[in-house]
């Protein structure tokens, strides 16, 4: 278990989380103890069996703390969370309101899209997506529907699968995206890193009076409860999925042993998980110059800013314009 600057804890490992007093304590198997003061956390993400008892989960809902729960695969599994949030009633009915008119929800979905693709191109630093892109950009101005929309990003994203996979060692390629459960395991990192995202996306919506579950591009996705999430996740997941793998691959710092690999599915090992893990993490407290703000922020930190420009969108009409990697 490792715990960053932002106060978000990883749960690598099988845990027992229990309360003492105002603290977690995160029991292990090997029977070191971990205290943690309740004050000390935004968040907790388990990506492994947690058993939690219920003083725990009052302690954590008092403090409006989420716990988030990835499956095996890395798919992201629900949350403990406390029930309100910070959802103000007045903004969630202009979030509605917003995306009932479906011109301003099309042109949030296109935007989206758009700066996805763009940052997919950005993460593998190479003009050799530009035809695809430029036939994306053509697709997405002519799209009416968020259907449409998502079908012409998958053409894309194929296009960059595949120039991925010359880049990466033959058993960690993709052959096309896989998921629930990803087939290598090269969909098995894409997908960990995914949920991983999809985490810190719902953690800085929860900082916001909007709702997590009325979304513009992945709307229509009824299976969701959370599309807004889904949403607000679309630009970054390049950044610490597609970018991350390769540059893993160029550093040759993943094992075929960080994966557990059979004949229809594959996942990360408790080794690869924590390998993956401090990938994610260090990444996520990297800073960037901000040039309207004048000062440096950390990749967590765009994340919830992109979710204020998803409040102000709703709050004040102003266009949405979504993150485009620019360092």
């Amino acid at each position: 278990m490792t715990g960053d600057a932002q106060r978000t804890y990883w749960l690598t490992t099988a845990c027992r989380v229990r309360r003492e007093d105002q603290s977690l304590v995160v029991e292990r198997p090997d029977g070191s103890n971990v205290h943690i003061p309740v004050t000390d956390i935004r968040d907790l993400v388990a990506l492994a069996p947690v058993d939690v008892n219920t003083a725990a989960v009052s302690l954590l809902a008092r403090h409006g703390i989420a716990l988030h729960l990835l499956d095996h695969y890395g798919n992201y599994a629900g949350q403990l969370a406390p029930a309100d949030g910070m959802c103000a009633g007045e903004v969630v009915r202009r979030q509605v309101a917003t995306a009932e008119k479906p011109e301003a929800a099309l042109a949030v979905a296109r935007e989206l899209v758009l700066a996805a693709a763009h940052n997919v191109r950005w993460a593998f630093d190479t003009s050799l997506l530009a035809e695809s892109l430029a036939t994306l950009e053509r697709s997405v101005q002519s799209a009416s529907t968020s259907p449409e929309l998502m079908a012409a990003e998958g053409t894309f994203r194929r296009a960059s699968w595949s120039l991925l996979d010359e880049e990466l060692p033959s058993w960690l390629r993709l052959h096309g995206r896989s998921r629930r459960p990803p087939r290598n395991a090269g969909n098995a990192f894409i997908s960990f890193a995914n949920g991983i995202v999809y985490s810190r996306a719902l953690t800085a919506l929860r900082l916001t009076p909007l709702h997590s579950g009325i979304g513009f591009l992945h709307a229509t996705m009824a299976r969701h409860r959370h599309t807004l999430a889904l949403d607000l996740a679309e630009p970054f997941k390049p950044l610490f999925a597609e970018r991350l793998l390769r540059r893993a691959a160029h550093q040759r710092s993943l094992r075929e042993a960080d994966f557990e690999t059979d004949v229809a599915a594959a996942s990360l090992s408790a080794t690869g998980r924590k390998r993956v893990v401090e990938m994610v993490r260090d990444e996520l407290a990297q800073t960037v110059y901000h040039r309207r703000l004048r000062r440096r922020v950390s990749y967590e930190g765009l994340i919830r800013l992109e979710a204020l420009k998803l409040v102000r969108l709703c709050l004040e009409g102003e266009p949405y314009k979504a993150f485009r990697a620019w360092w």
